[in-house]
């Protein structure tokens, strides 16, 4: 008999075979097996909060494979992933697989290797019940918050709205910063700005005093007095401070800060980042090496770096740099308080797997993140950077006049490269400092522009994935595995829209904050759901009764609840984005946006007296290539897009592509946007498409250079 383990996903369960060998069957339960059914409440809670469970919908025949699997092994390891997900999905194995939770048939790594799955296999360990009650105390709370608020507000504002206990707060602190924008007023400023010659370089400063301390200057009016007073004026360097300074390298990744510097370098959204990642650390088919799982476990707030991991780092960068590129001493990242220390930070499983080296066997986005991760983590064991700064002021006067005005510029030069030989943290304030040639007090400067610079006041910046990520991890809102879904459920749902790297409140997002602020105030407030997680994280140490914590919460809840529905009976929030410009037909009124059971559609806002609807339909600029109608977007009954003619059923025309707004220039019917950006004509009979035409535009400047 073999022994079974069981993991979450078949390319984790492949990479592991790999290394345990032919007595052990490894398979996947592809997550979750059961779950709480989503037709129902599913929370008995006048039974201290007991979920009802079942085996989630299409998992049947699975689960029934996993029991045969299990009575024909003589040894059961359970090998989910090593987080309260993981935990709870071990322990409903456990439960339906009827295996003894006494016993150690629990195995965790944090990476996926040899040594550390065999390690994890030689020392199981019993289920952990602390971990377990967390995520069951999580997933209850979320469950009575959305069924118990969601009908409310769908009722108020619009039907088919949810509320969360988490993505409620992110859309609350996008909905504020948005309101602090709306409110704020710029106030003027202005800069004397100069670029001066000196050695035949030139560099820049501005205007910071003059003899009657520090210069702020609020309009026109007085930038032109400071540009009277130096006109003409004699420029000198009055000083030269010198000195050196380093820049240490940021920590290796915590989730949080790979999702913000993926979306910052690589435009990755936080979604995207989490799956690429699960991929490097569940196994890469490596050439040369099969299965292999690329970077330690990639839901993590740890900054803890294994002494194995870190020697074998150093001699890597004392081999590949040099001895000058390791710090004097060995660098400790401080984990921030509060922070759960289970796993190490995102590392490279094997140092020596160069991103050259793995480029070959990696798509070219899973390319892109393993190459941050892997620099980053090598980057933040080497010296640091050395800098030489320089701080000039420059004095400008008149002879025969009276005080002075104080010019002063700011530089650098890099001494010593040091990490940054590897890598540089990008931010999103950056300010690049000027290069200042060599210079000495006393040296007369020649002035080549001088002028005043009209400012104004910024208002807060619009919230970006990155930014939010940021805000929700120091305010303690949700947790590392958590930040990517509530990003994607925010937006998914309406009440956040991106517009290019910006997340901005809608209507809709905007209307429920303030119904929720207003009725439900704990539900939106940061510390609140701050002080929930910390109760999740005392339940997983033991410290604090779940089913305690749950009963206190509801009565809170249900409490609200009552009184919103006695304080709003018979009111209802109109939207103005609902309301369009289609007028309806028998009566005339403007048409306005409902959604029932199968999505949108357009209703007459006289109902009950006129009760006309219609399909919403979005409209494009495109003609059907068959019978010449319009082409319009529509959703499948799975919600999927796609375009098709509104003369069906009499026309069959659909596509999944896009249309684009233009016509073609060969036939003059309508071009599409498909896959990988490839632009065609809806003409089968055309066959034009731009990378026809790239082709046959080189052919055409091949001819003519022939």
């Amino acid at each position: 008999m073999s022994k079974l383990v069981i993991v979450e996903s078949p390319a984790k369960a492949k990479t592991i075979k790999k290394y345990l060998g032919n007595d052990f069957d490894v398979v996947a339960s592809m997550g979750h097996i059961r779950d709480l059914p989503a037709a129902k409440l599913s929370v008995d809670v006048k039974n201290d909060f007991s979920p009802k469970y079942a085996i989630i919908k299409g998992k049947e025949k699975l689960v029934k494979d996993l029991k045969e699997r299990v009575s024909k092994s003589e040894q059961v390891f359970l090998a989910t992933d090593p987080d309260r997900e993981g935990e709870a999905i071990s322990w409903h194995l456990a439960t339906v697989l009827e295996l003894d939770l006494n016993s150690k048939n629990r195995v965790k790594f944090n990476e996926i290797n040899e040594t550390s799955v065999k390690r994890g296999i030689n020392n199981p360990e019993v289920v952990d019940m602390g971990l377990v009650d967390a995520q069951q105390a999580r997933r209850i709370l979320d469950r009575l918050v959305g069924y118990r608020i969601s009908p409310f507000i769908s009722q108020k504002i619009r039907r088919g709205l949810s509320a969360g206990r988490v993505q409620s707060v992110a859309v609350r602190l996008i909905v504020d910063r948005e309101e602090e924008i709306a409110k704020f007023v710029p106030e003027e400023y202005w800069s004397i700005d100069a670029k001066f010659l000196t050695n035949r370089k030139t560099f820049n400063a501005s205007l910071t005093a003059d003899e009657n301390g520090k210069v702020k200057i609020e309009n026109k009016e007085q930038a032109d007095m400071y540009l009277a007073r130096v006109e003409d004026a004699d420029f000198t360097v009055d000083s030269v401070k010198k000195g050196t300074r380093k820049k240490q390298p940021m920590p290796p990744f915590i989730t949080s800060s790979m999702q913000q510097e993926a979306s910052r370098k690589l435009n990755f959204q936080a979604q995207k980042t989490m799956k690429i990642a699960q991929e490097l650390y569940e196994g890469i088919e490596l050439v040369g090496s099969g299965m292999t799982g690329l970077i330690t476990y990639m839901r993590t707030d740890s900054l803890r770096i294994s002494e194995e991991a870190r020697a074998a780092a150093n001699a890597f960068i004392s081999d590949t740099y040099g001895d000058k590129y390791l710090p004097d001493k060995p660098r400790y990242f401080k984990t921030r308080a509060g922070a759960q220390d289970g796993h190490e930070a995102i590392r490279p499983t094997n140092v020596a797997i160069t991103p050259k080296i793995a480029k070959q066997s990696l798509t070219n986005d899973q390319y892109k993140l393993y190459n941050l991760i892997w620099c980053r983590y090598v980057a933040s064991l080497m010296a640091a950077c050395l800098q030489d700064t320089v701080k000039v002021e420059i004095k400008a006067e008149k002879q025969g006049v009276d005080g002075y005005c104080l010019f002063t510029a700011s530089g650098y030069s890099v001494k010593f490269d040091g990490f940054t030989a590897l890598y540089e943290v990008s931010q999103d304030d950056e300010e690049a400092e000027s290069t200042i040639p060599e210079i000495k007090k006393d040296d007369a400067l020649k002035v080549k522009e001088l002028k005043g610079n009209q400012h104004f006041t910024q208002p807060p910046a619009h919230y970006t994935e990155a930014s939010l990520i940021k805000t929700l991890e120091e305010t303690g809102v949700g947790r590392p595995s958590t930040y990517a879904s509530i990003v994607g459920t925010i937006i998914k749902r309406e009440y956040v829209a991106r517009e290019g790297k910006l997340l901005k409140a809608t209507e809709l997002g905007v209307a429920t904050t303030n119904l929720l602020k207003e009725k439900f105030q704990k539900i939106v407030n940061t510390k609140f759901t701050a002080s929930m997680e910390t109760k999740l994280d005392e339940i997983d140490e033991g410290k604090c009764n779940y089913i305690e914590m749950l009963r206190e919460y509801y009565d809170d809840l249900e409490n609200a609840l009552l009184k919103a529905k006695s304080d709003m009976q018979g009111q209802k929030i109109q939207l103005q984005e609902d309301i369009t410009d289609i007028k309806c037909d028998k009566c005339g009124r403007n048409m306005v946006v409902k959604v029932g059971r199968f999505g949108k559609f357009l209703a007459c806002p006289g109902y009950p007296e006129c009760k006309t609807t219609k399909p919403l339909v979005e409209e494009t600029n495109a003609k059907c290539p068959l019978c010449g109608g319009d082409v319009i977007g529509k959703k499948s009954k799975r919600g999927y897009q796609f375009y098709g003619c509104s003369n069906y059923p009499e026309c069959n025309f659909m596509t999944w592509d896009k249309p684009i707004g233009e016509d073609c220039p060969k036939c003059g019917k309508a071009l599409f946007k498909g896959k990988g950006g490839m632009i065609t004509c809806c003409n089968e009979a055309c066959g034009y498409s731009y990378k026809a035409a790239r082709k046959n535009a080189k052919k055409t400047q091949e001819n003519e250079n022939d």
